[in-house]
């Protein structure tokens, strides 16, 4: 048994997630063209207490988010149709959407993703696989209130 006398406080601090679950839930917009990747983030971000919309490309992400109206976006690079690129760059010419957080998922780490990136528009990116706390350290840190 941990006797709470004799370990420093730190050790005893819940983890960074449970705090990022007592915030106020959000909606999330996912997109991706991995099954896998959305489940995923599916089950991390209702872990979390967000509600949370999938979307297999970015052509289904755009007929899609007009009434969802997310407070975060996850978008895959590299996908079918109309590729996270586009979809950034298009969700930041409308106005409804301009300043909507969107972060990018990739399974490249490189610069120029980084980059490119940027010049479309998203806030960030996060490499694939990622770990639920790292999905919900994005959302806490990109979202409404978010540093």
């Amino acid at each position: 048994m941990i006797d709470a006398d004799t370990v420093p406080a730190s050790t005893l601090d819940l983890p960074a997630a449970t705090d990022t679950a007592a915030a106020a839930p959000l909606k999330v917009l996912v997109i991706d063209d991995s099954h896998t990747i959305r489940r995923s983030a599916e089950i991390f971000l209702h872990q979390g207490g967000h509600e949370v919309l999938l979307a297999e490309d970015g052509f289904d992400a755009l007929a899609l988010i007009d009434e969802f109206e997310p407070a975060i976006i996850f978008c895959d690079i590299l996908m079918p149709r109309l590729d996270g690129y586009q979809t950034c760059a298009l969700l930041r010419r409308n106005p409804r959407f301009a300043q909507v957080p969107v972060v990018m998922l990739t399974s490249k780490d490189g610069l120029f993703d980084r980059a490119r990136a940027r010049l479309a528009g998203a806030q960030d990116h996060l490499t694939k696989p990622f770990t639920k706390d790292q999905l919900l350290q994005a959302v806490a840190r990109h979202g409404p209130g978010g540093g």
